[in-house]
């Protein structure tokens, strides 16, 4: 699986045209996987822009544990997420 991941990530990182990444991840993913990859990076934008995480949990109808997750990589010092949030 390690070879497939990283042809995965290498297909990700050639993929320089907007449209075309849109494409890729809707042949890729289910509407369901898409939402839930949408929802998580909302969450965390949430949480670095200052709102509480049981105000997430009650606009998002989701469990805590999924907002804590997302909070603990936000702290991380070398947070890749982070970074691009605050692109």
């Amino acid at each position: 699986m390690t070879n497939t991941y990283n042809e995965l990530l290498n297909t990700f990182t050639s993929i320089t045209d907007k449209n075309e990444m849109k494409k890729f991840l809707e042949e890729i993913l289910t509407d369901k996987e898409r939402n839930s990859l949408t929802l998580r990076w909302q969450l965390m934008k949430d949480l670095n822009s200052g709102k509480s995480q049981r105000e997430i949990a009650n606009d998002y109808h989701m469990s805590l544990c999924k907002i804590t997750r997302g909070s603990k990589i936000l702290k991380s010092e070398n947070s890749i997420c982070k970074k691009y949030i605050e692109l």
